[in-house]
């Protein structure tokens, strides 16, 4: 199978979300976010790369609290338009045990990646692990067990694309979130 080039998945492509609108839903998520960590100490962030690096960015920038920033690379995908089994590239140098830890993802999908990753954090002894992501994809095969406690946007059962999520490693600095065409 030929994959197409970005341009030519644009030209097939609606656009969801446009930036103005993904900014919005990453403020409302902060502020959530800001009541309720206001009583952590220094909280872990970690940003799930490549696709959370953008949101995990913004999100930062609208806390009001300090936190701790490291991030971790794991995924199903390699650039696929479906997963396979979990590859960790990454683990966060910083330890996590006594730790509040706030994981940032582009995406919660079926939730196969971000269950692995919040148990490895549990595993190390954080005390609470919690997951903010991007967007949540609206459909029936999520896995069990997995949730994200702050969600800014919901996106249908197409494949996404764009403000850090990629097309075949193309497109993660698209301002905007895009839906491949059926």
């Amino acid at each position: 199978m030929t994959i197409p080039d970005l341009a030519t998945a644009l030209e097939t492509s609606d656009e969801l979300f446009d930036r103005e609108t993904l900014q919005d839903a990453i403020k409302e998520m902060a502020v959530l976010i800001n009541h309720d960590y206001e009583e952590r100490d220094r909280p872990v962030l970690l940003s799930v790369m490549h696709g959370g690096m953008i949101f995990a960015s913004l999100l930062s920038l609208e806390l009001d609290f300090d936190v701790e920033v490291d991030y971790l690379h794991a995924t199903r995908y390699r650039g696929a338009m479906s997963g396979s089994g979990l590859a960790w590239l990454h683990r966060p140098a910083t330890p996590l045990e006594g730790r509040y830890v706030l994981i940032a993802d582009d995406i919660l999908d079926e939730g196969h990646t971000l269950k692995a990753v919040k148990q490895w954090c549990e595993d190390q002894g954080a005390i609470e692990v919690r997951i903010a992501v991007l967007a949540v994809k609206i459909h029936d095969r999520r896995v069990e067990d997995i949730d994200a406690e702050y969600v800014g946007v919901e996106v249908p059962d197409r494949y996404v694309y764009g403000f850090g999520m990629d097309y075949h490693e193309q497109g993660r600095n698209l301002p905007g979130l895009y839906a491949l065409g059926n």
